[in-house]
C-alpha cells in the first residue's frame, strides 16, 4: 500500500506546475472572438431593427392603417405629440387611444390591395 502512495506522490511532482499568475493575450483571443461574433449577429441587426421601427412610429400621420402589439388593426384618427398617444378607429364609431410605443407595425397599402383582390 505504501508503494502505490510513493509513485502516486512522485507522478504529481512529475508534472509541470503552470504559473496561476502568468498572464497570457491568446487565452482571451476565444473570449474576443466570441464577443465580436456576438456582436455582428445579434446586436447590431436588434439595434438598427429598433431605429428602423422608431422611425416607422415617428412617421406616423392620420389615415395610417396600424397593427398594434396587442394584435389590434386599427386606422390612426388624431395624434397627440404632446403626450404621444394616437386615438385609432378599430370599428365604426369605436376609437381607442393608445400610446405610441405600443404600434407594432405600419400595414402597407400593398397588403390591403391584395386581401382585397382576394
Amino acid at each position: 500500500m505504501t508503494y502505490s502512495f510513493i509513485t502516486l506522490a512522485n507522478a504529481q511532482e512529475a508534472l509541470p506546475a503552470a504559473a496561476p499568475n502568468e498572464f497570457s493575450i491568446t487565452s482571451f483571443v476565444p473570449l474576443i472572438l466570441i464577443f465580436v461574433v456576438f456582436y455582428f449577429l445579434i446586436i447590431r441587426p436588434q439595434s438598427k431593427k429598433m431605429k428602423e421601427h422608431q422611425a416607422t412610429i415617428n412617421a406616423l400621420k392620420i389615415g395610417d392603417k396600424v397593427i398594434t402589439s396587442g394584435g389590434i388593426i386599427g386606422v390612426v384618427k388624431e395624434i397627440n405629440d404632446k403626450e404621444n398617444i394616437l386615438e385609432i378607429e378599430i370599428a365604426d364609431k369605436t376609437v381607442v387611444k393608445i400610446l405610441r410605443a405600443y404600434v407594432a407595425d405600419l400595414v402597407k397599402k400593398e397588403e390591403i390591395v391584395k386581401k382585397n383582390k382576394k
